[in-house]
């Protein structure tokens, strides 16, 4: 399907909607829906059911008529529209949330929860997409607070907070059945079209509005998108040698591993020095693109009293899919649920949950390629072949540049193939070698158990306070632990040898509402008390103020502060890879390496200097290395502590014309303090000090680490969305919203802050009529960000700008116990990349079937 066709389609579209309208337009009823935006509920503001209008922060919602008129596949890509809000796509079945910036694949600064539930996978402190959390049949709405939100949920809440509410099985009953199929790598040039399909069910039943079952249930399958980014990361490794471009033998390309620092080294051929990759292998080589997921739950509900609920749920998700975090995995049989008991009463809410992990038969891509070259040939092997040959051809008359691939293919020879039963025997045989220098298997369980109540006193013991003087008082408390078996690779425990790791936090908070002068002025103040084993106790205050002159128009101040502890992952790592070990940073797993080591940029410009000075000036590497010394610079970063922000939000919310028009502004300006990143650093193997300098000029005599630490810069970031919706006509609806989001650095930029990945505009236009005629309705959004920066640690580069088309029809012949749903996410099929590193995007076409069974 080219262009081409894709716009002649899109016009025709058109043109029926316009002709169609004329004849058969049905009657609407704006002012009902406008009214129910108007009066919307949300909870994740303040833990509470109040009115939108109302909030304290900044809060979006979709609700259920949003989500099924949406254009997009499902309710969680329909969260890209949402306002200051982006989603990364590291694959067809895994999508980031992005808000507010500082963030990268594995965003540890936002939190997803099912009806106030966190759905994190424990090990990596963050969300595996959506594997743990609601199908398209039952989700009711989202509430998204796109920023702060550390005094109502503690840990790791600094960038935002999603909530999934799903529908409650006394009020939604009935056996329910979905089925998507669709359609992607159409016009491809990396794989043919391929089919995607998509089950779901849900069935609910509810007996004397006392006990009540649901059973929901989604198996996806399809071939993921590709990353085929060959664009070379160390182009000018051999600049001062002539040798550029696809003649550079130093290569390291985004989407090929094996050709990595931790794979290359510094060859003297001829008097002259080379860096020197090893050739690697292919992502698309090294691991399937098959996407095969599924995911269930079961919930079962008991009410003694009205007022008084008793519920279990039980979540699990096989996941196949591929994952990025700083190098891309391949996951496979990877297995999380959640367990979960809720007790609600009017004013008590208790929730205790957890977490379970276990990443089966995954593997990290990059271990992968690298393992396969050097169990064919160690790397001294494989290097003194390539030497030898170069010599070799150089004396028989060769070019260096002929020489060069002359050298890598006698060095490369008997070497695997990719798509062999050869290298697919390997394959199978390193996924299960749980060490990444020698294999690659990721092997990691890990839970997560959490605790948590809260209890609005004005709702019982205090109600004067609420009836006569307009004061709402509640307070919670709540206790996580993360308990990790060890597995000798990717997590020791340092203390205790042969024992579970622990990890625990508690915490707890105290809100107060107050109105004033009617409802007129709302103020809101909360207090959150946080303390981890390993650090001190951190206070995360919030106050905030909403004024409402008259019900349409409202404005709102937040004052906030936060913080966030480290997750597992930063904080416990024990990690060897490609002869990097990659270390938490607590004082447990990293004491000593700080204090004697080099930052590894200044080794590598240490080194970068030497070798021009032998190529270009003539010096001897003795020479060299002793003019060059001051270039090398002692590690200054310490052991890790936590992540602070202090954040000031101001707002506008109205209803206009009639309740036809709905306007919301915010603005946000953030500072961030002790950025948690990873520095890498080494330290020379030499114990002789006359001996150090040439040691730190050979990466062979060097122990390498990457740690946790934090950055000295403190970051300045700001920003402003505007979203409106106005109901212009009948039923038609248009829309949209832009987001301006900038990052400020104004003090060390010491280059080790996370990458703000972020760009600096985006915005959404939409136009739809869900009552176009008869039971048609149709959603057309155009989506477009501008170029910016990514930066992460496998793959730092400039994104392009991109632009996207979403559209869908649908027909409800039955009310609404059935019905068909048309569309495409990304319709005129343009490639686009979402981070560096990632695949290679295009459209999805599908059609949707919907029907209510019982």
């Amino acid at each position: 399907m080219n262009i081409t066709n894709c716009k002649l389609i899109a016009y025709t579209l058109v043109m029926l909607i316009v002709r169609g309208q004329s004849a058969h337009a049905q009657p609407a009823q704006p002012k009902k829906d406008s009214a129910e935006n108007l009066s919307a509920v949300v909870v994740s503001a303040s833990r509470v059911g109040e009115k939108i209008m109302q909030a304290p922060v900044t809060i979006e919602h979709l609700d259920l008529r949003a989500i099924r008129h949406s254009s997009q596949p499902s309710f969680f890509d329909a969260i890209e529209n949402i306002k200051g809000i982006q989603l990364i796509t590291p694959s067809l079945g895994f999508k980031v949330i992005n808000a507010r910036g500082f963030t990268n694949t594995t965003n540890v600064r936002f939190v997803q929860m099912v009806d106030g539930m966190d759905i994190q996978a424990p090990h990596i402190g963050a969300p595996m997409a959506n594997a743990l959390g609601p199908g398209d049949l039952d989700i009711l709405r989202v509430e998204v607070l796109p920023g702060m939100a550390s005094a109502l949920y503690g840990m790791n809440a600094i960038n935002g907070t999603a909530n999934f509410i799903v529908k409650d099985p006394f009020l939604y009953q009935g056996l329910t059945v979905m089925q998507k199929t669709g359609v992607n790598h159409v016009s491809s040039d990396l794989h043919d079209p391929a089919l995607f399909i998509e089950s779901s069910l849900r069935w609910a039943k509810a007996w004397n509005n006392k006990f009540a079952i649901k059973v929901n249930s989604t198996y996806s399958r399809g071939y993921d998108w590709v990353a085929n980014d060959l664009t070379d990361l160390n182009e000018l490794a051999n600049l001062s040698t002539g040798l550029t471009v696809h003649q550079n033998p130093g290569k390291d390309l985004v989407n090929v591993y094996g050709d990595e620092a931790s794979n290359r080294r510094t060859l003297t051929l001829g008097g002259k020095q080379y860096v020197v990759s090893r050739t690697g292998y292919a992502e698309r080589d090294m691991a399937s693109y098959d996407l095969d997921n599924i995911k269930g739950d079961l919930t079962m509900a008991y009410r003694p009293s009205a007022h008084v609920q008793l519920s279990y749920t039980f979540r699990i998700a096989r996941s196949n899919t591929i994952y990025q975090r700083t190098n891309r995995f391949r996951l496979d049989n990877y297995i999380t649920s959640q367990h979960s008991l809720t007790l609600s009463t009017r004013s008590v809410q208790f929730r205790a949950y957890i977490n379970s992990e276990n990443t089966g038969d995954s593997y990290n891509i990059r271990s992968m390629a690298e393992n396969i070259d050097r169990q064919f040939k160690s790397d001294n092997d494989w290097f003194a072949d390539f030497s030898r040959q170069y010599k070799t051809s150089v004396s028989g008359g060769s070019t260096v540049p002929a020489a060069m691939e002359a050298a890598r293919s006698f060095a490369d020879k008997g070497r695997p193939q990719p798509n062999t039963a050869e290298t697919a025997a390997i394959i199978d045989r390193l996924r299960d070698i749980n060490n990444w220098d020698q294999g690659a298997a990721l092997r990691v369980k890990a839970s997560m158990v959490h605790a948590e109540v809260q209890h609005t006193l004005t709702d019982d013991l205090f109600k004067k306070l609420n009836t006569r003087h307009k004061l709402s008082l509640l307070y919670g408390a709540d206790y996580r632990e993360y308990i990790v078996v060890p597995d000798g690779n990717y997590f020791i425990n340092p203390v205790k040898q042969g024992s579970n790791l622990h990890y625990r936090k508690a915490g707890g908070f105290i809100q107060a509402t107050k109105y004033f002068f009617g409802q007129s002025l709302k103020i809101n103040a909360v207090l959150r008390v946080d303390k981890n084993q390993y650090f001190e106790a951190r206070l995360n205050p919030r106050l905030s103020m909403v004024y409402s002159p008259v019900q349409q128009h409202n404005f709102r101040l937040a004052l906030q502060q936060g913080y966030r502890f480290p997750s597992l992952f930063e904080a416990f790592s024990n990690i060897n890879s490609g002869g990097v070990k990659r270390v938490g940073g607590l004082p447990v797993m990293s004491n000593g390496i700080f204090e004697n080591s080099y930052l590894r940029a200044s080794v590598d410009a240490f080194q970068a200097a030497n070798t021009k000075d032998v190529n270009t000036n003539g010096l001897t590497v003795a020479q060299a290395v002793v003019k060059n010394q001051a270039l090398l610079v002692r590690n200054s970063y310490t052991y890790i502590r936590p992540e602070e922000i202090h954040g000031i939000e101001a707002g506008y919310r109205a209803s206009l014309l009639k309740n036809r028009l709905i306007m919301d502004v915010d603005f946000y300006y953030n500072v961030y303090h002790h950025l948690m990143a990873q520095i890498e650093a080494n330290i020379p193997k030499a114990t002789v000090p006359d001996s150090l300098l040439f040691y730190m000029n050979d990466r062979q005599k060097q122990d390498r680490y990457r740690l946790w630490t934090n950055s000295k810069t403190v970051c300045y970031n700001f920003a402003t969305t505007m979203g409106v919706s106005w109901n212009f006509y009948r039923a038609y609806t248009v829309g949209g919203n832009v987001t301006l989001s900038r990052l400020d650095r104004t003090t060390r930029n010491d280059g080790l802050e996370d990458g703000y990945n972020t760009p600096k505009w985006m915005y959404n236009l939409y136009i739809g009529n869900p009552h176009l005629w008869s039971r048609f309705g149709f959603q057309a959004n155009f989506r477009w960000q501008s170029r910016y920066l990514w930066v992460s640690s496998l793959a730092t580069e400039w994104l392009p700008p991109h632009n996207t088309v979403d559209a869908q029809v649908q027909y409800h012949p039955i009310k609404d116990n059935w019905g068909v749903k048309v569309g495409a996410s990304n319709l005129f099929n343009t490639y686009y990349y979402s981070f560096a590193g990632g695949p290679s995007i295009k459209g999805l076409y599908y059609c949707t079937l919907t029907c209510k069974v019982l």
